[in-house]
């Protein structure tokens, strides 16, 4: 790349992403991003995504970093423009995500005047993010740019950059340099690969629990072999951000979601190797259940964190305590319903984990609906699995579209709650958009069925009218074939087994997107 004197700042940051190897850019601008976006038009090597909702360009930031494992560029609108794309940004920080975020800002002398879009753009990014940068005059904005990505690739997470408009538009300062390499992840310690050896070797029960990239199919075999060579368990993380799944790939369940389920699960051990995971505990404090999931006593040891070199640590781990050739597992036989038999939430999953084509790329934010398709898809064919890791609603439409442009080729298939779908079906209108590969499986049950799970569990099982109108949204009801027609991706509604399987295999071996209403 030759220094080019004429460039202004917007230019010369791009042309620091672009180097980095940031080649999408999710965007949803105003006024004060005008020209990045004008960049963008002279730079045919970043594909520019245009959102309809922030929340949409943020979410679809984290699933294209979950499978292309490198950072996309989102391009927000001042600070309301940052803080309606926080809640996704929230869950890519909790997936390790790597997301740089371009913010426009006012011109420096413009923000003195408090015009009325001004606001602290610092504090709202600093929550969701890992690092958070205000250019300033006179800086080069192309080294800026480098160390954006630096921050995001580095720590695994969110990087925010703020962009006055006057910056974007003045003059380029010069300094062009060398792109950055890719910095090494942090080894693994001696002490701590001595201590988890000595926990797999100690009487009683051990557990491997994995996450992060300990999830991926090689270093989740090595976990299997381990497991196999000492007797320990193994199991995933409740919420993980990706994980290799189906083929020839270790079947490794997931601790269980309610809260009563993984104390019964975590009680029977005395010691638990964390790889890639963070120590269990509530999802959320109930009046009358422990915040730690683990009983008195457990000891838990940390073999490495999501942001240390995970493959390594499996590999020493592997030559202190030796492996073995774990048990072949052998796939059940799913047995299908009839085909006029009334679909329920369990039928869809499994209708869905029967039809998995080979290398599809499976989204799930099915919250309570779809939680029989883990299981009952673990012996099929090779696919991936994300998942909502944060918690914040809303993520599930966005994160495959995201996905989807990562992985061109693949399928991805979407297990959607209606209500969180809710939150960002403009998603939908970016899929016409760009032509994406996506099936989505709404879970039409007309309700937010997990707040009604969690009246019980916080000790109100006896709600009246007034609460349950909160969780029920049938009246009216959502029509979702006319949702997404009306959002350019070609719809239907099925009532029946039949009616699904034939709808979903259909949509399987079509180009573009297609919604599939499940009423159940």
């Amino acid at each position: 790349m030759s220094a080019n004197p004429v460039r202004n700042g917007a230019q010369a940051l791009c042309d620091g992403l672009i180097g980095q190897g940031v080649t999408v850019c999710f965007a949803n601008p105003g006024t004060s991003e005008m020209h990045f976006v004008g960049a963008l038009d002279s730079r045919p090597q970043m594909r520019c995504v245009l959102g309809l909702a922030e929340g949409v360009v943020t979410g679809a930031a984290d699933g294209y970093a979950r499978m292309a494992d490198r950072p996309a560029v989102t391009l927000l609108h001042l600070g309301p423009g940052l803080a309606n794309g926080l809640s996704n940004l929230h869950n890519a920080r909790r997936a390790g995500s790597p997301v740089i975020n371009v913010v426009g800002d006012h011109a420096v002398d413009h923000l003195a005047l408090d015009p009325p879009l001004a606001s602290d753009i610092d504090s709202l990014a600093r929550p969701m993010s890992d690092w958070v940068h205000r250019c300033v005059p006179g800086e080069d904005l192309q080294d800026a740019a480098a160390e954006a990505w630096l921050a995001a690739t580095r720590h695994s997470g969110v990087a925010t950059m703020i962009l006055p408009a006057d910056l974007a538009w003045s003059p380029a300062t010069d300094g062009l340099r060398a792109p950055l390499a890719t910095p090494s992840l942090a080894p693994v310690e001696t002490a701590a690969l001595r201590r988890a050896a000595a926990a797999l070797q100690a009487p009683g029960r051990c557990l491997l629990l994995l996450g992060g990239h300990a999830l991926r199919r090689a270093p989740a075999r090595i976990a299997a072999s381990i497991a196999a060579r000492t007797g320990a368990d193994i199991l995933a993380e409740t919420f993980n951000s990706r994980i290799e799944r189906g083929g020839d790939a270790a079947p490794i369940a997931k601790l269980p979601y309610p809260i009563r389920l993984s104390l019964e699960t975590l009680a029977r051990y005395d010691r638990i190797v964390l790889i890639g995971a963070d120590a269990p505990v509530a999802f959320f404090a109930y009046p009358d259940k422990p915040a730690i999931l683990t009983p008195d006593g457990c000891e838990i040891v940390t073999l490495a964190t999501r942001r240390q070199d995970v493959v390594r640590a499996l590999e020493a781990l592997a030559d202190a305590v030796g492996t073995a050739v774990p048990p072949a597992f052998a796939a059940a036989e799913t047995a299908l319903p009839p085909g006029n038999a009334a679909l329920t939430a369990d039928i869809v999953s499994t209708i869905v984990a029967t039809a998995l084509p080979e290398g599809a790329i499976v989204v799930d934010e099915s919250v309570t609906s779809g939680r029989a398709f883990f299981p009952v898809s673990q012996h099929g064919p090779a696919h991936d699995y994300l998942q909502l890791t944060g918690g914040a609603i809303g993520i599930g439409l966005p994160l495959a579209t995201g996905a989807a442009i990562a992985a061109p080729g693949r399928r991805v298939i979407g297990l959607q709650a209606d209500g969180s779908a809710m939150y960002s079906l403009q998603a939908l209108w970016t899929q016409a958009r760009e032509g994406l590969d996506v099936t989505t499986v709404i879970y039409a049950n007309r309700r937010y069925a997990i707040l009604q799970q969690e009246m019980i569990n916080v000790g109100l099982p006896d709600y009246g009218p007034a609460a349950a109108r909160m969780f029920e949204i049938d009246n009216p009801g959502l029509d979702w074939v006319a949702l997404a027609r009306g959002h350019g991706v070609e719809a239907a509604r099925a009532e029946t087994a039949a009616q699904f399987a034939d709808l979903l295999r259909a949509s399987l071996t079509r180009r573009g997107p297609f919604v599939i209403e499940a009423v159940i």
